[in-house]
């Protein structure tokens, strides 16, 4: 069973989701939260292995939380929920470690199947969504970020720098191996090594800092 945790401030909201999500026979809701400051306690509480969190709350909002959330240890996975498909807070949520985000009016089946991606560890971002974004949020600060991005990816290796750009191109472990002519067991080290090196906690946060440091401004719109 995926233990799921629904954050948001709309009553209303919380009970579609609860009889939404709580109608799978995979997913079980172990609780709800009205606002960001809630969570830290119902996490210790309900122990959930997905949080799907509102990014709009007027306390304490999803991004705080998720930030507070993402730097504990072994913290639940994020999903962030929100009425807009490029907004830079969504970014920011991205940044701090949640593993993806899904609008408020995505269908259920959707909403259902990316909280299941993300309890099984895959993010819930295409690399067209990840360039969507990262253009919205390009700007005055573009060339420090990218500037920043460049340095910290210069710790990695070459063959490290490359299973980096193939995790931003969207493509799986198994996939990255046929590409790179490694099994799927050595791909998994390299991710663990990226990780570790980059003080990173998800392929989503190593997809955007690719994305930062220019290594993807070729990819396609089909993520190749």
């Amino acid at each position: 069973m995926i233990r799921l945790l629904l954050v948001d401030d709309d009553p209303l909201v919380r009970a579609g989701l609860s009889l939404m999500m709580g109608g799978a026979e995979d997913i079980e809701i172990v609780g709800e939260g009205a606002d960001g400051g809630e969570v830290e306690e119902l996490v210790d509480r309900t122990r959930p292995d997905v949080v799907l969190m509102d990014i709009r709350m007027p306390a304490m909002d999803g991004l705080t939380a998720t930030e507070r959330l993402r730097a504990r240890p072994k913290a639940p996975q994020v999903v962030v929920l929100t009425t807009f498909h490029a907004d830079e807070q969504v970014l920011r949520a991205l940044r701090a470690g949640a593993a993806g985000f899904v609008l408020k009016d995505t269908p259920p089946a959707e909403i259902l199947a990316a909280v299941r991606r993300v309890a099984a560890g895959d993010p819930v971002l295409s690399p067209t969504v990840t360039r969507q974004l990262m253009a919205h949020a390009a700007g005055n600060s573009a060339d420090t970020r990218r500037t920043r991005a460049r340095a910290r990816i210069a710790v990695l290796n070459d063959r490290e720098s490359e299973v980096a750009v193939a995790v931003g191109r969207g493509l799986s472990n198994a996939e990255i191996g046929t590409a790179l002519f490694m099994s799927v067991a050595t791909v998994k080290t390299h991710v663990s090594r990226i990780l570790a090196k980059l003080d990173l906690n998800n392929r989503v946060q190593i997809a955007l800092l690719a994305y930062d440091a220019g290594l993807l401004e070729d990819v396609g719109e089909d993520g190749h």
